[in-house]
């Protein structure tokens, strides 16, 4: 079987690694580039760096990757979904909900594969909490709070960090959990003179009944990524920057301190970090690409989980607005 041709759109710092993978993996041929702004990573390689997605579209290709700012998202993968062309999307979907939705419109009514490059799904951490959690390993699932935090990124100008961060943790704890959120509570605050928000808590409540807490923010010199479910049986830490998972199992032996004893709650028990594959979450992601457009099975981001997960992070930010909760 022939290679799937593939046109990437954008080679920023993004879209540079989209080039690498999309030569690496087996199935896939990367056939043209485009960018506006030229290639500043020098990624192109032999390729000619086209000026737009017009230009990517004439070359022929099959599938294509949009790695450009938000704002372009939307006008770039209907010109893709009316030339035929599967496309993944960087996340978010689009810059709003209205715009996602006629994305995912199009690729629907014209029978494509569009999917958003949500890749916490694909980190090798996650993907085994999900295992485990779904496996019965926790029990019942009472919460689960993430951290997103480190120093703001230069090349994000056109959304605020909810949109660019706290997307991954919205989409990562509904998937998770398999389930979809009921309501949020947020407070956002801007502290670096940006037109957007800069810090975020958000607080809520998944229709499964778990609890959910976010902090996400570009202003710490400490960059954190990390997830904690706590259930019956103990609480699974998962740092998504190393790929690590470690459970931490509530205790078996009774308690003796008495001061400890009247606190009635639970003990400290074993604590065990999971040695497993882990594989790049973005090869990972471009083969489930290419195995839902070849028609194989695969669990790709589809762009209607993305468009719920941007309905999410904008409800945040209206209940950060208004001061009041938002359901969904």
């Amino acid at each position: 079987m022939a290679a799937l041709r593939a046109g990437l759109l954008g080679v920023g710092m993004m879209g540079r690694h989209h080039a690498r993978v999309l030569r690496e993996i087996d199935g896939v041929e990367l056939v043209a580039i485009a960018d506006p702004g030229g290639d500043p990573h020098g990624v192109a390689g032999e390729l000619t760096v086209l000026p737009d997605i017009e230009s990517l579209i004439a070359v022929g290709i099959d599938i294509a990757v949009v790695a450009v700012p938000t704002r372009f998202h939307e006008d770039a993968a209907l010109k893709l979904a009316a030339a035929g062309v599967h496309t993944l999307v960087e996340k978010p979907i689009a810059e709003t909900v209205e715009a996602g939705q006629r994305m995912v419109d199009a690729f629907d009514a014209a029978g494509l594969i569009g999917a958003v490059g949500h890749i916490e799904r694909f980190n090798p951490a996650l993907q085994q909490l999900r295992k485990r959690i779904a496996a019965g390993d926790l029990g019942e699932v009472f919460q689960i709070a993430t951290r997103r935090q480190g120093p703001f990124p230069a090349r994000i100008a056109d959304v605020g960090v909810g949109k660019d961060l706290g997307s991954h943790d919205i989409d990562l704890t509904a998937w998770v959990a398999q389930s979809t959120y009921s309501t949020v509570f947020a407070q956002t605050a801007l502290k670096s003179g940006r037109e957007y928000e800069d810090m975020i808590i958000a607080s809520g409540r998944l229709a499964n009944g778990i609890i959910v807490n976010h902090v996400v923010n570009w202003l710490s010199p400490m960059k954190e990524r990390v997830t904690i479910v706590t259930g019956e049986t103990g609480t699974f830490v998962a740092d998504t920057s190393t790929g690590d998972l470690t459970f931490y199992a509530n205790g078996t032996f009774p308690l003796e301190w008495e001061s400890v004893t009247a606190f009635r709650g639970v003990s400290e028990g074993d604590v065990t970090r999971y040695a497993f594959p882990k594989r790049e979450p973005l090869r990972v992601e471009h083969e489930a690409f290419r195995d839902a457009v070849l028609g194989l099975p695969s669990e790709i981001v589809t762009m209607q989980q993305g468009q719920r997960t941007l309905a999410v992070v904008e409800g945040v930010i209206e209940s950060a607005r208004t001061g009041q909760s938002v359901s969904f």
